[in-house]
């Protein structure tokens, strides 16, 4: 099976820039409401992801979290490089063990180049059979359509 097949691309994916300052950050994911976004360079290249946690972890040893102070703290000082990226080749078997892990997996490009991310919940509901383009349903509705929906394979 393709990687490409699960991939959310660049476009439709928040991600911050490596320059950004830790408010910057922390602004960003507490709009969009994310528990992690990936960080990128100026020329594009995945450089890591950056998670609540890190924030705690940046506010907790400051011991003096001031909003002020953290426009001057540059991202790259905080954020892990946990998340690993895999290459738009990569496996079923690698996108599954890195989904395990985390709630998306950073794609690049041969070149490096960060092109989007696959999310665990749409490999999730491949592999229930679960179809996303189809129309919510009610709770009636739902056992029918529940023993209609196909099982999926990976080839």
């Amino acid at each position: 099976m393709n990687v490409l097949y699960f991939l959310t691309p660049k476009a439709e994916v928040e991600y911050i820039n490596i320059g950004s300052s830790v408010r910057q950050g922390l602004e960003k994911m507490r709009y969009h409401g994310f528990a992690a976004i990936p960080v990128i360079d100026d020329e594009g290249h995945y450089k890591g992801t950056v998670t609540e946690g890190d924030f705690l972890w940046a506010l907790y040893n400051d011991n003096n979290p001031d909003l002020k102070k953290l426009e001057k703290i540059e991202l790259k000082t905080i954020m892990h490089k946990k998340y690993k990226a895999i290459n738009a080749s990569a496996s079923i078997d690698e996108i599954l063990n890195r989904a395990y892990n985390q709630n998306f997996v950073p794609v690049v490009d041969d070149r490096d180049v960060f092109i989007g991310i696959i999310k665990r919940k749409d490999i999730i509901r491949y592999l229930a059979g679960i179809k996303t383009d189809l129309p919510e349903f009610t709770d009636d509705d739902k056992a029918e359509k529940t023993e209609a929906a196909p099982t999926a394979e990976i080839a």
